[in-house]
């Protein structure tokens, strides 16, 4: 019997949106979006997510309907339940690096809450600077203080626009071994936006090249990088 997909996205480039996508993942699958700057790659996440309707489509997660279109169906952001980390971070700058981790388990009690935001942070080597606020964090922690809050809401998806781009290579190499666990663990599908082809064909099962709002390849990273359409896309050569 086919396992069903963990995520599953269809939507047309009718509308504001002018991207085009038709993918599907399996539990703990690693899809990263690739191409050049404006090709649409934020624009899909934001899709997903909720944050901007398509023309026309269908979009289901974990055996969910979040967008039908035909139907009439719009699940709205807030209850679709995606884990979200954009390039500016979004902390809470009045909280500390653990209450902004915690507000994203509001569902549990607030002891069971700190536990677990503490376990977050230490997976993600930020033991001991739970009391910091953003302002007096690096780039690179805020960048896996925002990782771990969006772990923290036990995501169905995650969502990642460039985790891995203008952090340290310490910060670097724990989200990339967080991203690996949760593929072996076949953890929620996961959407990754990133420049960084090294780190794609390195933890991606798919890479997707987009360009002008459409994905022009997908597949296994090492067919797709020796497309010469793509290389010429990517300016490989």
């Amino acid at each position: 019997m086919t396992a069903e997909p963990a995520l599953s996205l269809s939507f047309s480039r009718g509308g504001p949106t002018g991207v085009a996508a038709d993918l599907q993942l399996m539990p703990g699958e690693i899809l990263a979006l690739t191409g050049p700057s404006g090709a649409g790659k934020t624009t899909l996440l934001r899709i997903v997510a909720g944050l901007v309707r398509p023309g026309e489509g269908r979009i289901t997660c974990a055996g969910e309907v979040w967008l039908d279109t035909k139907a009439g169906i719009f699940v709205p952001p807030f209850r679709r339940r995606t884990g979200l980390v954009f390039q500016a971070y979004a902390l809470l700058p009045h909280l500390t690096a653990l209450a902004n981790i915690r507000m994203a388990m509001g569902d549990l009690p607030r002891d069971e809450a700190t536990e677990a935001a503490r376990r977050l942070m230490a997976d993600l080597d930020l033991a001991g600077l739970e009391d910091r606020k953003p302002a007096n964090l690096s780039g690179g922690q805020q960048q896996r203080v925002a990782m771990a809050r969006a772990l923290a809401r036990r995501p169905s998806v995650l969502l990642l626009d460039e985790p891995l781009s203008a952090v340290d290579r310490r910060s670097r190499r724990r989200v990339r071994d967080q991203l690996s666990t949760l593929r072996q663990a076949k953890g929620p599908p996961i959407l990754l936006v990133t420049h960084d082809l090294e780190a794609a064909a390195g933890l991606a099962d798919c890479l997707a090249v987009m360009e002008a709002g459409r994905i022009l390849a997908c597949g296994p990273p090492a067919e797709v990088l020796a497309d010469p359409q793509v290389a010429e896309v990517l300016d490989l050569g």
